[in-house]
């Protein structure tokens, strides 16, 4: 294993163990929920806006490591973002994980971490599933998730 995938790997046990913002937040403005049937993983986000700025990201839910740590770097990164910057996240993560290889873009930072998936294409839906939820409240759908 090289240095920067042992890297990698402790953000992603870092933000398993640790999460970020995992709470429940009764003053959204806006949630949604994500599940994977296939693998388990559940995650509720909460979004309160504040005009078009996302002034706190939540999430409650249960999963593997991979879908915890993502939703934990997701709403670091989205927090403070506008609904349309946190959208434009969730694109680059989504290139990143599913595009044509190539070095993700510094601008993700931890979020960097998840795209050693690609050796793991069953993962990237764990990874995503945080994503999909948050796109999905920002767009007034109650659900998402994977089929």
């Amino acid at each position: 294993m090289t240095e920067l995938a042992d890297i990698y790997e402790e953000i992603i046990l870092d933000h398993h163990k640790r999460p970020r913002n995992f709470r429940e937040m009764p003053e959204c403005t806006c949630s949604a929920e994500g599940r994977n049937p296939l693998c388990g993983d559940e995650v509720k986000v909460f979004v309160r806006l504040e005009g078009e700025s996302l002034s706190d990201v939540t999430f409650q839910g249960q999963g593997c490591a991979i879908s915890r740590a993502s939703a934990s770097m997701m709403t670091g990164k989205a927090k403070g973002q506008t609904a349309g910057e946190a959208r434009r996240f969730s694109l680059r993560v989504r290139e990143m994980l599913l595009g044509p290889k190539c070095e993700p873009p510094e601008e993700l930072g931890d979020l960097k971490a998840l795209s050693g998936l690609r050796k793991f294409p069953t993962r990237i839906k764990c990874a995503m599933l945080p994503w999909q939820a948050l796109e999905a409240a920002l767009s007034g759908r109650p659900e998402a998730g994977t089929k």
